[in-house]
């Protein structure tokens, strides 16, 4: 079974549906929270979420490159990218992917993660 691609509005509508909120309202929040990212991330600085992971940019430098269809060398500019270290708990329940069978995990989505909160 091939994975399945999940749209920002996929995501809001779930957390609406599991905390009796708003549809679009929740969807405006998510879209809030992803500007903020970008926002931050763009001024250079590094976003922890903690269980989850790390946000921060780091500058690649410049370098020679080869081509590899004409093996010619081709000069590569210095730039900046975003680079995403996995935090514990995302490792820890992604971790089980390799072990299990193509498709195996992927039929309920995951129950939030609230810390002693019940869901629902």
């Amino acid at each position: 079974m091939p994975r399945e691609t999940i749209a920002k509005r996929t995501i809001a509508e779930r957390i609406a549906e599991r905390h009796g909120l708003g549809q679009v309202q929740t969807l405006q929040v998510v879209q809030a929270f992803l500007d903020e990212i970008v926002h931050e991330l763009s001024r250079g600085n590094r976003l922890e979420f903690r269980d989850f992971g790390v946000f921060e940019t780091v500058t690649r430098k410049a370098r020679t490159a080869l081509n590899p269809k004409t093996l010619e060398k081709v000069p590569v500019k210095s730039r900046v990218v975003v680079k995403f270290k996995v935090g514990r708990l995302l490792k820890e329940k992604v971790e089980h992917l390799a072990d299990a069978p193509e498709g195996a995990g992927e039929s309920a989505p995951a129950a939030p993660s609230g810390g002693d909160v019940p869901p629902g």
